[in-house]
């Protein structure tokens, strides 16, 4: 299962996964997106699209129960939907830009979580591989660009991450992590006429393909479930990312 399939690293991960030979369930807000991506792919029935809201708890459970009716079990979750918000100054953010980015980036990942929890500790074989998607900006925010809501909840995510690793083991549940820098989707496309860094000055900064993020992906669903990569970063080689700011 991929959430918030539609394009970019979602899209690219969709595509990994089916073409590795998965059956992939699309879940995300826009349907014609998801659809598609579904056939993209052409594989045909292996791609299921259910159109979801991630922070719609209701939803959330319909999306795993027509998992469970398409394929019969969840083997793998890459919890990915996610927002950023608008790029304001923080002193003009709204309340409810700050509730939007957190109803979907900690309550919808949590969500998620919850769900797939309840679902491969009951399967048989019991288990499955979760997979949360974390923003490097977490960590090492842009000015003006970044919001803080997006930052506060991308840190959550390490912090739900841990949590639920030490609460899954006894259910043959793997949990990891990966934090992505500068790939090359829709979002990234402004840095390649130059974005603002922390000093104040304009740079042009290197991008790598968002079918590397998919193939990362594809490499941590595919360990065994005696393995697991806890966290797991991927980046464009020379973006300014070590020692930023």
């Amino acid at each position: 299962m991929v959430t918030g399939t539609g394009s970019g690293v979602d899209k690219a991960t969709a595509l990994a996964l089916l073409q590795a030979g998965y059956r992939v369930v699309l879940a995300g807000r826009r349907l014609h997106a998801l659809d598609e991506v579904a056939c993209l792919s052409g594989v045909g029935p292996r791609a299921s699209v259910v159109p979801t809201d991630v922070t719609d708890e209701r939803a959330v459970v319909s999306l795993f129960d027509a998992a469970l009716c398409a394929f019969g079990r969840v083997d793998v979750l890459f919890n990915n939907a996610g927002i950023s918000g608008p790029a304001v100054l923080l002193e003009e953010r709204t309340l409810a830009d700050w509730q939007g980015v957190v109803n979907v980036n900690m309550t919808g990942m949590f969500l998620c979580l919850r769900q797939s929890f309840r679902v491969m500790k009951t399967q048989s074989p019991q288990g499955g591989r979760i997979i949360n998607n974390r923003s490097i900006a977490a960590i090492t925010p842009r000015p003006n660009r970044n919001t803080m809501a997006y930052c506060a909840t991308n840190h959550a995510v390490t912090g739900m991450t841990k949590a639920a690793s030490l609460d899954a083991r006894k259910y043959n549940i793997a949990v990891g992590q990966i934090d992505i820098g500068n790939a090359a989707t829709e979002m990234a496309q402004p840095m390649q006429a130059g974005i603002v860094q922390a000093n104040g000055t304009l740079l042009i900064e290197p991008l790598m393909g968002v079918n590397v993020v998919g193939q990362s992906v594809l490499y941590m669903a595919s360990l065994p479930l005696e393995a697991n990569v806890l966290f797991h970063t991927v980046m464009a080689t020379r973006m300014p990312f070590v020692g930023r700011g």
